[in-house]
């Protein structure tokens, strides 16, 4: 009996490490492409016979005038905008739903969830042209102030997640704090907020992933290349050559998606915490 468990357990390790391999090798080959010339692009193998490290730092400046700093920098301010933002504004909003009996509060909770429903290509051209109206166009405007007010991408789906999340929290300390004279934004802030943490952690992963990614709003809405990301960067990495050097493309690319993995990695206990209790307490 204990050899033919340990024949499963062995068979299903050697199962998962296959599988692990399969789905990491278009990364594994995405590596080895970054450190190739143009003619070894075409040739079998997934390591070049010379690394050519000098994909990374020509990469680096392949935009004229400027360097890959300063997109970053560009986009860690546009983050930390729409970051801070979402947190107090979706964390507010989520506390309202789940604590407070105002008029026509499940009304007004079933218009919230009907926009999820809602497309986004839908309000493309209205939010365009409303954001035009207001001059906001070329600035950071159109994606910071819709998070402002619990909208934006997934704004929705975060008051959803943390209104599940706070619905769990005990009742009776709102009571307490009532009795000792606490407000409810007192209540928001010093007692539900703390208490968020794990969901207000997930929520942040999602926001950060979703709002680096976003190369169309980031391409609808920046006209400067003053206030470009690393996405649209990279779109200029690819057009501004006659001679493609798709070894530099390759390694900008790669380099562009770190920032993501490391937040993921390091975030991963509190992320998966956030999910899980969500899901229980709901």
């Amino acid at each position: 009996m204990k050899s033919s468990g340990a024949a499963k357990l062995l068979y299903r390790h050697l199962f998962l490490t296959i599988t692990s391999i399969l789905m990491i090798y278009p990364v594994i080959w995405w590596v080895g492409a970054s450190l190739k010339s143009n003619e070894e692009l075409s040739m079998p193998g997934l390591f070049p016979s010379k690394l050519m490290w000098n994909n990374f730092t020509d990469g680096w400046k392949a935009v004229p005038g400027h360097t890959f700093t300063d997109f970053y920098i560009n986009n860690f301010q546009l983050e930390a905008g729409i970051l801070v933002t979402t947190v107090f504004s979706c964390s507010l909003v989520a506390f309202g739903f789940a604590r407070l009996d105002f008029p026509l509060r499940n009304f007004w909770f079933s218009i919230l969830m009907l926009t999820l429903m809602l497309p986004g290509q839908v309000t493309i051209i209205p939010q365009y042209a409303l954001f035009h109206h207001f001059g906001w166009v070329n600035t950071y405007l159109p994606f910071i102030v819709p998070h402002s007010l619990a909208g934006g991408a997934g704004g929705t789906f975060f008051v959803f997640l943390l209104i599940q999340f706070i619905r769990g929290i005990p009742r009776e300390l709102d009571e307490s704090a009532k009795m000792d004279g606490c407000s409810w934004f007192g209540i928001y802030w010093r007692i539900v907020l703390p208490l968020t943490k794990p969901a207000l952690v997930t929520v942040l992963i999602y926001c950060f992933l979703w709002n680096w990614d976003d190369f169309f709003g980031h391409l609808l809405y920046l006209n400067s290349v003053d206030k470009y990301t690393v996405g649209l960067a990279l779109r200029m990495v690819n057009d501004s050559q006659s001679a493609q050097a798709w070894g530099q493309l390759l390694a900008m690319g790669l380099v562009s998606i770190i920032p993501c993995a490391i937040i993921f990695f390091m975030a991963q206990k509190h992320f998966v915490e956030g999910i899980a209790t969500t899901g229980i307490k709901g």
